[in-house]
């Protein structure tokens, strides 16, 4: 792991020697069928007297003296010649221009000397808005130079600029008020695979926003890409070989409103926790036997070994817990074996630290009256730390064959302690126990991806086209200590003491020492073949594709627990700092031995098999009639637990699904389409759903258990949408969507009872429908002088939701689909003073959090503003840049509850069982471009 990252320095460090003085300025680009978005191979781009052709991507590239005005002329055979004028080279960076062409008609044929005249702006203008009016699908389309032009440092703040899109916890990614189990990742081509064990997600703050060539963000299916989704696809595209060196560096300091000025308390730790580096002072002692080994070992032998990695809840303070970021990035081209070769690298770190202050409240219902079960505050003080790099390379053979390997790892650690006081009623179910409790926990994640592809045309077989590719990535998560220890004292009994929750049974509530491994191995190869040819006078592609993955998961998790066979005041009433000291263990019944607990459904094993196939076409049958549909084929055959049919374990999923789509786009004018779609297509269970494991989680106070049975969710999809583009980053469009959800996954609160016997389940529902209306809209405001540069944008969608349950006669929406999402934002931008500043607001309609029972009614998320503020301004000559940003201004308490009343809002009369503040986060960063 450490090599990994040395490695990543070591290129770094190498690369800047060069960047420092590569200055050359560059005009660069794509050429675009205008009718498709689809680049252009060969065409002739002159500029003086520099002529260049573009490859097989459609790029071109031009060294030329910054500050001049320059005419290209465009020419490529079959199509219109185009000459682009008032063509400004910057003298700080690279300028980027794409560039339309439209085929000429038969009439234009027949005459020569056609030529179409533009400007750079209006190109820019025709570009931009040929992304996305030109899609064949509903989508939303972020190109290199609005990346370039916004002060976003990663993907995930990107993609809160889309409209109908917001993010949660700041790299979750929710869309059409979906929850992320229904969205899909995919960089550059590639399916990814979750960036969470625990759940069905994807982090988008892995991703430096400058290495970004365009995001795009389909809402309609089509068979070419992954079926595994309903919410949104979210296609992250890297940059392949830059035109030209370049190293940028950025650092940040930040800090948050709960946290500043306050001492915040962190475990003793190890030597590297800084980096999120474990340094093997939490780790198992050595020597110590694997599970059925350590099952088989006298009580004295299991207690030294306890003495050993059993730790005190003790702390050590900071006082001023500052959050830091560094990002540096580079690339260069040269050349090898006379080809041209492309490298982009980046090394990202962030250590932030927040404290999250949470009430959290069990009861038992009936009708409009809670009794409370407990009712606990806790305080998390959390220190989260990025560790990542990126590595692209590109070989460039020839204008028709290109080859990329590109690689990414990231290592994500959170190290919390949580404390926590409150009143517990499991063991005095009339006057309840005073309770205080702490948790220590280390979690290192570790994300790698290496994807090889290459793109190849074929003259000889009349253009066919291939692409290629194969991939692996690893998820790995590792636990090397999670401990707790609970305090209950008698508040009846006069002088009662804390005593430690110790008996001489084995828990996961009280005495638990926890330690697991997860390693997750994923495995991508495929491709596809792609012909273009005319046909009733237009453009016609058919696409054909094939798909194998594999996905391993070995899961391990070594549940220990303290306890104590007799009963020893004096012992159970030490503190929290001496309790666990080594010489307070021992086999004579007054000190604290130390045992695993046992059970196969610790551990498992689990696999899965996709093989998918796909046949696509995209039809021009008119110039204003286009459909793109097809059928992808997917087979997926999973395995969970164990390969052994008499394992209780054992769970074997075996299904293909046919999943067809059709997208119809209607030009209505140049800038105006209706959109027609409707698609099938399937979300499948995590293995964590799936799995057996019973895991007590201190943060929710119930056991999260999986459920052999669930099934796959399929889901039909049905779209309508009229969008119109008035000009260069305008948008008006109204939509409406139906979704059919069958078997929808949910996450159950089942209470029987109080204590460690509340649990989490996961279940499937019969079916679930939604139907929406979303208006989206994107406006310059340079109608009034004063607000000239000044841009309004925004999305709201109405949802009607409901899921229908035969057994359980459910009326109610779906687990994590609001009613609602409002999504508005204002941007100030002013390209040549170098200031950029957006105010976005967010708020989306109550949602379920968890779904109840017969006895317990679900819990309900309120509705919480969220607003946040950016600024940025280019300084020293436009290669540096210095951005604050301010999170969650408002810090409104996130709120979670039974609605007791049933009034459809929070109010005092319903039951509040989970209460939540974050607070404001606030950070200055500084930039330079080398």
């Amino acid at each position: 792991m450490k090599k990994q990252f040395h490695k990543s320095i070591m290129l770094l460090a190498l690369f800047s020697a060069g960047f420092a003085f590569a200055q050359s300025q560059v005009l660069e680009g794509r050429i675009l069928d205008e009718k498709d978005n689809t680049p252009i191979e060969g065409v002739k781009v002159k500029v003086n007297d520099q002529e260049v052709t573009t490859d097989i991507s459609g790029n071109y590239s031009f060294n030329l003296p910054a500050g001049t005005n320059y005419i290209i002329t465009v020419t490529s055979n079959g199509y219109n010649r185009k000459e682009i004028s008032e063509v400004i080279v910057k003298n700080d960076a690279n300028t980027h221009l794409d560039i339309v062409l439209d085929k000429q008609s038969t009439k234009e044929k027949q005459i020569e000397g056609v030529v179409i005249k533009s400007n750079a702006r209006k190109e820019t203008i025709a570009s931009t808005i040929g992304l996305q009016r030109n899609s064949g699908v509903v989508s939303q389309v972020i190109g290199v130079e609005a990346i370039k032009r916004s002060p976003d440092r990663n993907t995930g703040e990107v993609l809160k600029r889309v409209s109908g899109v917001s993010l949660f916890e700041g790299k979750y990614i929710v869309v059409r008020g979906l929850s992320d189990r229904y969205n899909q990742a995919m960089l550059n081509g590639i399916q990814l695979s979750s960036t969470e064990p625990d759940r069905k997600t994807f982090s988008f703050d892995l991703f430096p926003a400058n290495v970004i060539e365009t995001l795009v963000i389909n809402k309609t299916f089509i068979p070419e890409y992954s079926g595994e989704w309903a919410g949104g696809l979210i296609q992250v595209n890297t940059k392949d070989i830059p035109n030209k060196n370049f190293f940028n560096a950025q650092v940040g300091v930040g800090g948050n409103s709960i946290t500043m000025g306050q001492e915040f308390k962190m475990q003793k730790g190890g030597k590297w926790d800084f980096l999120g580096i474990d340094d093997g002072s939490r780790k198992l002692p050595t020597g110590m036997p694997a599970k059925n080994a350590f099952n088989t070992l006298d009580d004295a032998t299991k207690t030294g070994f306890g003495k050993q990695y059993v730790k005190n809840l003790g702390y050590n303070t900071i006082g001023y817990p500052e959050n830091v970021n560094l990002q540096l990035d580079g690339g260069f081209n040269t050349k090898l074996f006379g080809k041209d070769l492309g490298v982009i690298a980046v090394l990202n770190y962030s250590n932030t630290k927040r404290k999250i202050e949470t009430s959290n409240s069990f009861f038992t219902i009936n009708g409009e009256k809670a009794d409370t079960n407990f009712d606990y505050y806790t305080e998390k003080y959390q220190n989260d730390v990025i560790l990542g790099g990126l590595l692209n390379l590109t070989l460039k053979l020839n204008s028709n064959n290109k080859i990329s390997l590109k690689n990414i790892i990231t290592n994500n650690t959170v190290n919390h302690m949580s404390f926590r006081t409150g009143k517990d009623f499991e063991f005095d179910p009339v006057n309840g126990t005073n309770i205080m409790a702490r948790e220590i926990g280390f979690k290192e994640t570790t994300f790698y991806n290496s994807t090889l592809n290459g793109t190849h045309k074929i003259d000889a077989l009349g253009g066919l086209t291939v692409n290629w590719y194969g991939s692996f990535g690893i998820l790995d998560q590792y636990i090397p200590l999670l401990q707790r220890l609970q305090y209950n004292q008698y508040p009846d009994i006069n002088g009662s003491p804390y005593l430690a929750l110790i008996s001489n049974g084995l828990s996961q509530k009280s005495g638990s020492v926890f330690y697991s491994t997860l390693s997750d191995y994923l495995y991508n190869a495929g491709g596809d073949v792609s012909k273009t040819f005319e046909m009733f006078g237009q453009k016609q592609t058919v696409k054909g594709g094939y798909l194998f993955q594999v996905k391993d998961r070995v899961y391990n998790s070594r549940p220990f627990s303290v306890r104590l066979e007799g009963y020893n005041q004096g012992l159970l009433s030490q503190p929290f700092e001496t309790i666990f000291s080594p010489e307070n263990f021992g086999t004579d019944g007054t000190k604290f031995n130390f045992d695993e607990i046992s059970g196969d459904q610790y551990r498992y094993i689990a696999n899965t098999i996709l093989n998918a196939g796909y046949l696509q076409m995209d039809s021009n049958f008119t110039p204003w009639f286009r459909a793109v549909y097809g059928l992808r084929v997917e087979n997926f055959d999973q395995l969970v637990g164990s390969t052994k049919r008499s394992d209780d374990r054992f769970v074997n999923t075996r299904v293909t699904d046919f999943l067809p789509a059709l997208n119809m786009t209607f030009k209505l004018a140049n800038n105006m389409n209706l959109r027609v779609a409707g698609s099938q297509t399937v979300v499948r269970p995590e293995f964590r759903e799936v799995s057996p494991l019973a895991y007590y989680d201190f943060d929710l106070g119930a056991t999260v258990v999986g459920n052999k049975n669930i099934q796959r969710t399929k889901i039909t999809n049905a779209d309508v949408r009229w969008e119109w583009y008035p000009r260069n980053g305008e948008i008006l469009s109204v939509a409406g969507f139906y979704k059919n959800f069958k078997n929808p996954i949910e996450l159950y609160f089942n209470q029987s009872g109080a204590g460690t016997s509340n649990t989490f389940n996961y279940l499937n529902v019969d079916k679930a429908d939604a139907y929406g209306a979303e208006l989206e809209f994107r406006k310059k405001l340079d109608f009034f002088s004063a607000l000239k540069n000044f841009t309004l944008g925004g999305n709201f969608a109405l949802i009607k939701n409901k899921v229908t349950d035969e057994a359980t006669k459910t009326d109610r929406p779906m687990q994590g689909q609001s009613p609602y999402t409002v999504n508005v934002s204002l941007q100030y931008d002013t390209e040549n003073t170098g200031w950029t500043s957006t105010v976005l607001f967010n708020m989306i309609g109550r949602r379920i959090l968890y779904v109840g029972n017969d006895q317990i009614p679900p819990i309900w998320e309120n509705p919480r503003p969220l607003l946040d503020f950016q600024v940025a301004k280019k300084i020293w000559q436009n290669k540096g840049e210095i951005k604050l940003n301010v999170s969650d201004i408002l810090n409104r308490h996130a709120k979670f509850y039974h609605d007791l009343n049933n009034n459809k809002k929070y109010d005092s009369a319903d039951a509040l069982a989970i209460d939540r503040v974050t607070g404001t986060n606030i950070s200055l960063t500084l930039g330079y471009s080398f």
